[in-house]
């Protein structure tokens, strides 16, 4: 008992310590005059709301999705192009073109389910060329084409997020809002239906799990949170434009997924942080992003399968099994 209200008492001061630190991040940061900082978190905040996105999709439910920019892309351009062209408030808008992108997610799914494998990935591929050809050369240019488009800031109950400290607590309370629901989603019947269908697919269909159905179920909420993540980044830099929903922005997302750690909550936190924290580093290196996402997608698949997060559970466990031998020696 003593040692369990220990850990309670813990597990309450890291929670307290962590969420102070949160808070009093960009203050300090102000302070100091790293306000370009405040902007990188706000980008991270995005990044992790749209990798905790894919990782339901493939780390759950085991559904690689090679083009995951595309939903992005829905995201971003639907709620621009609402707010532009009928006036919608700009916080509506970003729900109605999450909306789109999850409904557009569960249409690709449902042929796509029916693929394993290379197949699969080729079609989600596939899928987001369709899409950035489209946006980039739209009939009447209603997407401003190669030109992209200017937008307005998130103005909620009359509130405009005009500064980047406004924005990241913004975010910070979406995100959180986000992980909470992927984390009450997949501890459901939802959930250990889609960890069945990614451990044994015929076994799960055996069992009476109706594959095809939460099959989509997880492309379509994979695909709402990183349409909400791409309709946050428009009002967060006020513009969009083809060229940032590339097949490179898709390799960046399965990039944060891999390295963090799939299948669990921490792992896209992780990882988001990691690589866009790496990749703001080495700006000066844009042109080889490419070639160091390749590598790091390598050396995870090669050296540490199970991203950051495996390694440090292994590590903690070996503590565990060698202090368990310990006590055990001393006892006897």
């Amino acid at each position: 008992m003593k040692s369990l209200a220990k850990k309670q008492n813990n597990k309450l001061i890291t929670s307290i310590a962590v969420a102070a630190i949160l808070l009093l991040l960009p203050i300090i940061l102000s302070v100091t005059g790293n306000s370009y900082s405040i902007l990188v978190l706000g980008f991270i905040i995005i990044y992790i709301i749209a990798v905790s996105g894919l990782d339901v999709n493939f780390g759950y439910c085991g559904q690689i999705s090679m083009g995951h920019a595309a939903y992005y892309c829905i995201g971003a351009y639907g709620s621009v192009m609402l707010h532009h062209y009928f006036g919608i408030p700009v916080i509506i808008t970003m729900i109605l073109a999450s909306i789109l992108a999850a409904v557009l997610g569960a249409i690709v799914a449902f042929p796509a389910s029916k693929l394993v494998f290379h197949f699969l990935s080729l079609s989600t591929i596939a899928f987001a060329e369709i899409v950035y050809t489209l946006v980039l050369n739209s009939p009447g240019k209603i997407t401003g084409n190669a030109v992209g488009m200017f937008t307005d800031p998130i103005n909620i109950f009359g509130y405009t997020l005009r500064s980047n400290t406004a924005f990241y607590y913004f975010g910070l309370v979406v995100c959180a809002v986000f992980l909470l629901v992927k984390w009450f989603l997949v501890k459901s019947k939802i959930g250990r239906a889609w960890i069945a269908i990614r451990e044994n697919e015929d076994a799960a269909e055996g069992m009476g799990v109706n594959v095809v159905k939460y099959k989509v179920m997880a492309f379509a909420f994979s695909a709402f949170y990183t349409g909400f993540a791409g309709a946050m980044y428009a009002h967060l830099v006020n513009y969009i434009g083809p060229d940032t929903f590339t097949m490179k922005q898709s390799v960046m997302f399965i990039t944060m997924m891999l390295f963090g750690g799939t299948g669990s909550i921490l792992g896209p936190i992780i990882g988001s942080m990691f690589i866009l924290l790496m990749t703001e580093s080495l700006r000066v290196l844009e042109q080889y992003q490419m070639l160091v996402f390749g590598v790091i997608l390598l050396a995870v698949v090669l050296a540490f399968p199970g991203g950051i997060l495996g390694v440090v559970k292994d590590v903690i466990k070996k503590i565990k099994l060698k202090k368990g031998g310990v006590k055990n020696v001393v006892r006897n």
